[in-house]
């Protein structure tokens, strides 16, 4: 019996966000073709890691998206 895709998405909603992002995680390698990552997604990888890490450290603050689509919009408008 397969789970009605709006509890499914309920349901994950309601996990803790490092739950979904390790899900999340999975769900978009499904996406990939088995084997190595392409060198790209790789790069994409160290970034956010490094990036994360920044985050940690207090090195950087991070802005709600909202607010970061916002910049983004004015800068481009």
């Amino acid at each position: 019996m397969t789970v009605p895709v709006q509890e499914l998405q309920a349901q994950v909603l309601g996990l803790p966000a490092e739950e979904r992002a390790r899900l999340l995680e999975v769900l978009l390698a499904s996406f990939e073709p088995q084997g190595e990552a392409p060198e790209s997604q790789e790069t994409w990888l160290r970034l956010a890691q490094q990036r994360r890490e920044e985050v940690r450290a207090g090195k950087v603050a991070m802005v709600p998206g909202d607010e970061a689509l916002a910049r983004i919009r004015a800068r481009l408008g």
